[in-house]
């Protein structure tokens, strides 16, 4: 059966398309992805390259799937995208870990892999002569967003790639319940949109990332979608998704410096703590729900749209125009 970026590869207009493999790792938690040492398992995971036509280098736009991977509405965007010129890197992080969805088990793999997955991508992109690596954005959705806004901190991305960094990351209602107690992103642009009727994440967990990085002096902004649920980019009406296992009020877990995560009820950073610990202390505190809605009504898939692609030109420049950011 072909893969889901196989499906997606006979739906974009590219002049090439390629299958990438990117070296990354299963980090148990940030603090095993940041140390020196690095996490004990390692995997390739694939990418699907497509790259529009010219001669480059182009500007490119990596996109990250949220808890369902790869949907159409990913590969609608990198359809969109490819039009206007730019080159599309959509990420598949499930089919090597063997996961079909985390909506019911957010714990199958780590949050810092997904955020791991994020960093080395920007590597291997960085790496090929056909990509100006001074321009390359990311676009997460939900457990994606929350994946491309922790790759931007400069704290944890230095320990891997160096001084490379994304031009700007645009997280699409990310999952901000892990937040960098210095949350330092360098010269990336981060930009966050998420609609007031999500109960998937917490709008006020993005309030607080998005005000802190500024805070920082990071350039960060958001928009929040007045009447819009969680993924309202897609092109279907809204409805429940009974297995979803969602915790929006519970508190935010802080990181420290070297990625361990604070324990909330103590204040004390513990190397040792997981994700998993995490949630089963939102639940033991009655944070725990069952069932999330999600989907797009009236013009809120085109507004979607039209953010996305104003951010992208934003930092990016528009690649039809011959202008650069």
């Amino acid at each position: 059966m072909p893969s889901a970026l196989e499906l997606a590869a006979d739906e974009l207009p590219a002049a090439t398309t390629e299958l990438l493999h990117i070296p990354t790792a299963d980090a148990v938690n940030f603090h095993e992805a940041m140390s020196p040492d690095g996490p004990a398992r390692r995997l390739d995971i694939e990418a699907l390259l497509a790259l529009p036509s010219g001669g480059g280098p182009h500007a490119t736009v990596v996109i990250v799937p949220g808890s369902a991977g790869v949907s159409p509405n990913h590969v609608m965007h990198a359809r969109t995208l490819l039009g206007e010129g730019y080159a599309v890197c959509l990420v598949d992080p499930f089919g090597a870990r063997a996961v079909e969805s985390t909506v019911a088990n957010q714990t199958q793999y780590s949050f810092a892999a997904s955020a791991y997955d994020v960093v080395a991508t920007l590597g291997v992109l960085a790496a090929d002569p056909r990509i100006d690596a001074t321009r390359i954005s990311a676009q997460g959705h939900s457990r994606g967003g929350a994946a491309v806004i922790i790759a931007a901190m400069r704290r944890f991305a230095q320990p891997l790639v160096g001084d490379l960094a994304f031009a700007g990351v645009f997280g699409a209602y990310p999952w901000c319940g892990q937040q960098f107690l210095h949350p330092d992103v360098g010269s990336t642009v981060v930009r966050a949109i998420i609609g007031d009727q999500d109960n998937w994440c917490s709008v006020m967990a993005v309030q607080a990332q998005i005000q802190a990085i500024a805070l920082t002096g990071g350039d960060a902004s958001m928009r929040i979608v007045s009447g819009a649920h969680h993924s309202f980019d897609r092109h279907e009406d809204v409805h429940e998704i009974a297995e979803a296992r969602v915790s929006p009020n519970a508190p935010i877990e802080f990181l420290a410096d070297d990625g361990a995560m604070i324990d909330p009820a103590t204040g004390i950073p513990d190397p040792a703590r997981t994700d998993l610990d995490q949630f089963r202390h939102a639940v033991r505190a009655g944070f725990g729900q069952r069932g999330a809605t999600m989907g797009g009504s009236g013009d809120q898939p085109a507004l979607f749209v039209e953010e996305m692609l104003a951010f992208h030109r934003r930092v990016l420049g528009d690649p039809r125009s011959g202008r650069s950011h």
